[in-house]
């Protein structure tokens, strides 16, 4: 990876003391990356405990980070000022995540759900046994926007979708991006998280028409057999026009309605391979919502070049 994109690991689960945890932490991150670990310092104090295993890229000025906390129990403190304004973002996978203030009461962020904050006030957490993908975010327009609150809300919205789907776009291909690349996908990363924040999402932004089309075909795989699956219902589901849609589509090798049938017929495929209790072509042809058994073997042939019976005999 380039100097803009770089991975981290580390696993500091053994038993140490909390507070040689954290240093070992950050000097495997310096290590790794050759630069200042971006977060806040976390003080365990004298009941506190630091042990996680972290998997993390760097895309340009921010950090993705896949967090497995077995336990952690601390305080998180103000950044330095050259890194002031710093937004952390916390979408919780597993368990709970507390976050608490000294004049706010304890928030809980159960799983499914997200917590924003921007760096500066002291935050006590606590997370056991627990799982999140945890973003670090440079200093933008998303600091004003925060100020001092703890930001929570579900991440089953349609601004969350497009913005995880980015966030796991990123982190399998930013290893192949060039510098440019790099940029901008951080950049719609920072936009992403405005859109959660302002609960809408230019979508006909040209930056974002990869993160659609990815969440298009995240919530397209989830729904494959359900009869009104299509282009409509993924524009409705994902709060944008088919047109939106379709132009997201563009830069693809195929349109929103063959990505469907093609994962359809795929799964259809998967479903002739079964050694026991196979379906017969009508059933199959019917779960995955062809028009008829007729249909399906057309347009399986016109993929796979052997009708339905045929690929099924040849696996017996």
């Amino acid at each position: 990876m380039g100097a803009a994109n770089k991975a981290f690991a580390a696993d500091v689960t053994s038993q140490h003391a909390p507070a040689h945890s954290f240093s070992l932490f950050r000097k495997r991150w310096l290590d790794q990356v050759a630069e200042t670990y971006p977060a806040p310092a976390f003080t365990p104090g004298s009941s506190g405990d630091f042990r996680i295993r972290v998997r993390a890229v760097k895309a340009g000025n921010s950090v993705i980070a896949d967090v497995r906390s077995e336990s952690l129990v601390g305080t998180n403190e103000a950044l330095t000022t050259d890194s002031d304004g710093q937004v952390l973002m916390h979408v919780v996978r597993r368990n709970v995540w507390r976050f608490a203030r000294r004049r706010d009461s304890e928030l809980a962020v159960p799983a499914n759900h997200f917590m924003l904050q921007r760096s500066g006030p002291p935050t006590s957490e606590i997370a056991k046994d627990t799982a999140a993908t945890v973003l670090i975010l440079p200093p933008s327009d998303l600091g004003p926007q925060i100020k001092d609150r703890l930001v929570i809300g579900s991440a089953a919205s349609a601004e969350m979708r497009l913005l995880l789907a980015h966030v796991h776009l990123l982190g399998e291909s930013v290893g192949q991006l060039s510098p440019s690349g790099v940029q901008v996908a951080d950049q719609a990363l920072v936009v992403l998280v405005q859109g959660v924040l302002n609960r809408q999402t230019d979508a006909a932004e040209p930056l974002l028409s990869p993160t659609l089309a990815q969440a298009a075909k995240l919530l397209a795989d989830s729904r494959l057999a359900e009869p009104d699956l299509s282009p409509s219902m993924l524009a409705r589901e994902l709060h944008v026009s088919v047109r939106t849609l379709h132009r997201a589509f563009a830069s693809e090798e195929q349109t929103a309605a063959q990505y469907i049938r093609q994962r359809r017929l795929e799964r259809a495929r998967l479903d002739l391979l079964a050694s026991a209790g196979r379906p017969n072509i009508t059933e199959i042809a019917a779960h995955w919502c062809f028009a008829d058994a007729s249909h399906f073997t057309r347009a399986f042939k016109s993929q796979y070049g052997q009708t339905p019976t045929e690929f099924a005999c040849c696996q017996s």
